[in-house]
This record gives C-alpha cells, structure tokens and sequence, in this order.
C-alpha cells in the first residue's frame, strides 16, 4: 500500500484504522482514483449480516479482476469509495451517505457498516470511485429483538465449483420473494476438479491448486464473475461462513486436508491458510469483527429476526480435531466416539449451547456445514459412515442434541451444506440408542453445480434410504432450498434444476416436507411428482410420511 507517513498521519489514528480494514473511513482525507480506472465495479456489489440498525456494504475495485498478479488492475495507491444507502432504487430518499478506503493490503475491498437504519425494512444501496458508479444492490435490515413477525423466507445454498458447470440456480434465486440467503459453504474450490463446462479454458493465470493470497484471489474474482452469482448477492444480503474447498479439502484446524504434498508441512499450511482467509474476507460482506487475526478468523455468530428464529451460524473447520480414521468412510473406528473430539472446540460448543438454552425465539436454526444426522452407508448391520463429518464426532453431536432437548430449547432446525445431495432427516439425541427420541429437524442442501448434473434418485441415494430410517428424502440433482417459516409451521422447498453441464436449466420444487411448532422432526407436505402447493397448510403437515418421500 503507498501510503506516505504524511498522509497517514493526516487520516489519523481512527481513520487509519478504517483504512486498513476497508470499513467506513473516520476522516475527511479522501484518496482520489486513478483517472483511466474504467469500470471498477466488475465483481458486483453485496451486503449481508443484517442487524435492526443496519447491515454490512461490501465491494471489491477490480477492473481487470483476472490480471495475473490478482490485484484485479488496481494501482498501488489507496482510493476513497463512497456509498449511499436509500429507501428508493433511485436514490431520492438517500438515508446514510459515507466513504471507505479501499487499500492494496486487502486488494482494494471495502466493507463499510452503516447504521442508523430503520429495522426491518428494504433498502437500496450502491458506491462510488471517482466517476465511477456499481450497480444498485437492495438490503433489509432485521426486525428489532422482540418484534412480533408474521414470516420469514430465505433460501440457503452450498458448493459452486465454478468448473463443474453454470450457476443457473442462482438465477432462479435472485428472483424469489426472500428476505436473505444463507450460503454454508465452499463458496470456492481451491482446485479445478471437474471441468464441467465444455470448451471452457479458465486460462494460463490458474495453477490447478490455490495456495497462495494471488491464487485464492484470482479463484473468488473467477466465481464472482458470474452474472447469476453477483445478481443474487446484489438482491438480498447474504449470512457466509467457510467449510473445507475455501482453503484446502478436509482441512481441520491447523491440520492440512488432502491437497499437494508440499502444503502438508504444517508451517506451510499455516501460511496457506492465512491467505485463504485474507481472501475471503476481501471477497465477502464481512464486518470488522471478522477480519482475520493471527489466531484465526471468528466466523461463528448469531443473528437474530423478531420474536420469530434465531440464526446460529457455526464454524466446523476451525476449532474441530483432525479427523477420525483418517477421515474415511469407515465400518467401526471406535476412535469416533471418544469423549474428547470435538468439531466445534470447546467454547463455541458452550457458547452454541449458552444461546440456544437463553435465546426466546419461536425457531432455532443452525448454519452447519457438514452433516450431523448420521449417513450409513451399509445397508446391513456393519455401520459405515464419514468422519469428516459430525458422525465422526459424535461427543459433540450428543451434547449439542441432547442439551437442546433437556433445556427446551424450542423448535430446533439444522440446515447444511457438503453433501451435494438434498436430505429431508430426522436428529436423534443418540443414535447409539434405538430409542432415542427425535430431537431436531436437518435439511441438506444439494449444491449449486459441484458433481455435475447430478440425479434425481441414485443408487447411493437408494442405499441411504435403506440403511437409514431416520433420513426421510434423498435427491441429488442440483439447486438450492427455500425456507418459509411463520409460528406454526416450517415450509421447506427443494428447488432443483435438470442440468448445470449448460446454460438455461429450468427451475422446479422437487419436494415440500415442513417441521410443526413443537413437534420435533419432518413431516412431507406434498408427494414428489406432482404440482407443490404455494404454501403448504397445517393439515397437510398432519398426514402421514407413509412412503419415506422418496417415490
């Protein structure tokens, strides 16, 4: 960053704080943009973290967002981005004006966060870099702690391997009626895996693996030239944390995942990690209290809308012990079921607990990762699952489960991510016990392209059902979820597309299943196959789930 000790001084100390950390700059200095900067705005605009009194403005100045050095074309000077915030896309009812400067030592992003909104309202918001404007983005703020709410829509997604095919689904998204999205993970993958769309080249600039801040930074500036992606992030604000692909696949803690061998030296991969996380601040609308540190990068937080849920996101990769058995689908490894392995480290695991014990609101929902119902995948009586998942930290899973269920915890929902399939499942507070009794709802979501095309029922989807009673409905084609609660009822909606490997998919609800107020577990709302009603009623929630959902 060319920044003299002058002008720095002129800033200030609060301003030089803001500056560094691309939030709402604390002084009149302004930094002028170059004046042949032509369009800045490339990778779109976003927002996200909502609160009562405002949210999170993000954007990242690249005018050439593939240069091969990953400063998206962007000169070493610091550059004032200003931005106002209105209740009309036309901004004539401006509401919040202000600037942050955008620095080198983040590739030139700013995250500026602006309060003094009103809760619960649409808002429309956009910036500016000398004569340069973005497109218009639209936020809402969340209802004030308490509020009576009639509803609250969202849809959340996972897993967009750029490679593996177009993001079709998020066309479709950025047209429903939401009020926010819930991304859970592996927004990025830091390897090209499969090369999806024909005749497609990402060109000379990519190595096959990111591992370094220019790599990781040319991988989010590749997905987020993506016309449907920036689209959806501009239509709503959006809740983001990490899984694994946002740094290296199956990474744990400070343990490397599988990737190149040189990268497996932990001092290396410390330093791996580090860039990755630079990255997806850079490219994510994350306030200041996520700003990487030495120690990490705090991802797990709270959010809360009215008197209606509560959304928990959770951080699986940070804190968890490197996993079991090597992280395989294993038959036995005992070693899953020791007292001390954890996947959310010990304080977040009390803090989770802590909120949902305290927490007043009607529904309790946690952004997961990885999956936390247990996925055999033997039919017979051998018990074979992934312990890269929660069935390889099965302290943790009981503690959460059963605290939730010995506290009253409320209606408690988990929504995840990873497994590139859809899930409709019950949670058990033990599933070492036959009888346990059925605690919670999970809801997997499929992904937005990774694996391909996908399919509608596969044979591995078959073996699921059959050796797990307690998974409801399997599908593995491609889409997203769409969440309709109110306080009586949870509405859940698979929305899945025919094909990714091209452009154009069609969008339609594969399966409607909902959770009843103060009945723990799924119930399926309309039978697949046929026309899924707007909104399934109380009555159809009663009826029985007499064919698994799955036909």
């Amino acid at each position: 960053m060319a920044l003299s000790r002058r002008r720095l001084l002129r800033v200030g100390a609060a301003g030089s704080a803001a500056l560094l950390a691309g939030t709402a700059a604390a002084s009149s200095a302004r930094f002028p943009a170059p004046r042949r900067l032509g369009d800045p705005f490339a990778l779109g605009v976003a927002s996200g973290d909502p609160a009562p009194d405002g949210v999170v403005l993000w954007t990242r100045l690249a005018p050439d967002p593939l240069a091969p050095d990953g400063l998206g074309g962007m000169p070493r000077d610091p550059v004032t981005v200003d931005y106002e915030v209105a209740h009309d896309e036309h901004f004539r009812q401006v509401v919040a004006r202000g600037s942050a400067v955008a620095t080198r030592a983040l590739g030139h992003s700013v995250h500026p966060e602006v309060h003094g909104l009103a809760p619960d309202r649409w808002y429309f918001y956009r910036f500016r870099a000398g004569s340069a404007v973005s497109a218009v983005g639209r936020t809402r703020t969340a209802p004030a702690p308490g509020q009576a709410m009639a509803r609250l829509r969202f849809a959340f997604a996972s897993c967009q391997s750029w490679s593996s095919g177009y993001y079709t689904a998020y066309e479709h998204m950025s047209q429903e009626d939401l009020d926010l999205v819930v991304h859970l993970g592996d927004y990025i993958y830091e390897r090209a895996w499969v090369r999806g769309r024909v005749g497609v080249d990402m060109g000379p600039n990519f190595r096959d693996e990111a591992v370094d801040l220019t790599g990781y930074r040319l991988r989010y500036a590749l997905y987020k030239s993506e016309h449907p992606l920036r689209a959806a992030h501009a239509a709503f604000p959006w809740l983001v944390t990490m899984d694994d692909h946002e740094v290296d696949n199956n990474w744990a803690a400070g343990s490397p995942g599988i990737g190149l061998d040189i990268w497996r030296v932990p001092a290396l991969f410390r330093r791996r990690r580090a860039a990755a996380f630079q990255a997806m601040y850079e490219h994510q609308p994350l306030r200041l209290a996520q700003l990487p540190t030495a120690e990490g990068m705090r991802m797990h937080r709270r959010f809360r809308f009215g008197d209606l849920a509560e959304i928990t996101m959770l951080d699986t990769r940070q804190y968890r012990t490197p996993q079991a058995c090597d992280g395989a689908v294993v038959d036995g490894c005992a070693e899953r079921l020791a007292a001390d392995r954890t996947i959310l480290g010990a304080a977040q695991r009390d803090w989770l607990i802590d909120g949902l014990t305290r927490s007043p609101a009607r529904w309790q929902v946690l952004g997961n990762q990885v999956g936390m119902s247990q996925n055999d995948s033997d039919p017979g009586p051998a018990l074979s699952v992934s312990t890269d998942s929660w069935d390889g930290y099965v302290a943790d899973r009981n503690a959460v489960l059963g605290a939730a269920a010995a506290r009253g915890a409320g209606n408690l929902v988990v929504i995840t991510g990873d497994r590139h399939e859809n899930q409709a499942a019950e949670l058990r507070r033990d599933y070492t016990d036959p009888g346990s009794p059925v605690v919670a709802a999970e809801f997997t979501g499929t992904s937005i392209t990774s694996n391909g095309d996908g399919a509608d029922l596969s044979d591995k989807g078959r073996t699921l059902l059959a050796a797990n009673p307690d998974i409801k409905f399997f599908n593995a084609q491609r889409g997203y979820v769409r969440v309709e609660l109110d306080h009586q009822l949870w509405r859940n909606d698979f929305r899945v597309v025919p094909f990714v490997r091209r452009p154009g998919a069609p969008i339609h609800t594969r399966a409607g299943y909902v959770v009843q107020n103060g009945i723990p577990g799924v119930v399926q709302a309309w039978n697949p196959g046929t026309p899924a009603p707007s909104a399934p009623s109380a009555d159809a929630a009663s009826q029985a789930d007499a064919d698994r959902g799955h036909r």
